[in-house]
């Protein structure tokens, strides 16, 4: 299912995460004329659990990848969160930004939600580091911090509805559903996929990052909200 709207946010376009998802959409252009620069580009950028791993235990044994890593392994925890492998990577996590971003921002505030947000998605990394200690594999996306905003959402709103697209082979449909339904059945997809799939796998996708992120956001979504919208009509 492919969340549509939600019926929590009172303004769709809020500051934070209009401004959110426009650099995404900036740093995700400036890859697009990279050409062949662009692998040097992610491997400089994206988060590599091997380098952020040494980097935390305060030893030189790096991981070995085919180019020299510019940015400091702990600065690639904040990159790697523009950074995005392809248009449909960007499109589905803009989309989820989107969605549930709006309303989150509106119960904490622009500030509190940015650096929600921010901290979300070093949760996330490092998640991903832990599970993945001697990955030298890129991570790189905004889902890890999103998870984060998932996470807030679930326990901000939990009566809230999903208005999501259902395609079943060439017909699609409009469902409503609870959006503490939609959001377990996520975490708890993420959660088995993480479980069941080769943590030093070469490739695919940062399941731990969105278990890290969805929990933080549990966590800190209460804390961190000021208010909560009135929920609007279905």
């Amino acid at each position: 299912m492919i969340p549509l709207r939600d019926n929590q946010a009172t303004r769709r376009l809020t500051l934070v995460n209009v401004m959110l998802i426009a650099a995404n959409v900036v740093v995700f252009l400036h890859e697009l004329t990279l050409g062949r620069g662009l692998e040097g580009f992610v491997y400089e950028y994206a988060m590599i659990p091997a380098r952020v791993t040494s980097a935390l235990e305060g030893t030189r044994e790096f991981a070995r990848v085919p180019y020299d890593a510019g940015a400091p392994a702990l600065e690639t925890i904040f990159t790697s969160m523009f950074l995005h492998g392809g248009l449909l990577h960007l499109l589905g996590n803009m989309l989820y930004l989107f969605i549930f971003g709006a309303a989150v921002e509106e119960a904490m505030g622009h500030a509190r939600y940015l650096a929600f947000y921010l901290i979300s998605g070093v949760a996330a990394a490092l998640a991903m580091a832990a599970f993945t200690p001697h990955s030298n594999v890129p991570v790189l996306g905004a889902s890890g911090a999103i998870a984060g905003v998932l996470g807030a959402y679930f326990v901000l709103f939990p009566r809230a509805w999903v208005t999501t697209i259902l395609p079943i082979f060439v017909l699609v449909y409009f469902v409503e559903v609870p959006a503490i339904v939609y959001l377990l059945v996520w975490f708890v997809a993420q959660l088995y996929a993480g479980v069941s799939q080769n943590p030093e796998v070469t490739g695919g996708v940062a399941w731990w990052a969105h278990v890290g992120g969805f929990l933080v956001g549990i966590l800190l979504g209460p804390m961190l909200a000021t208010s909560r919208p009135a929920r609007r009509a279905r």
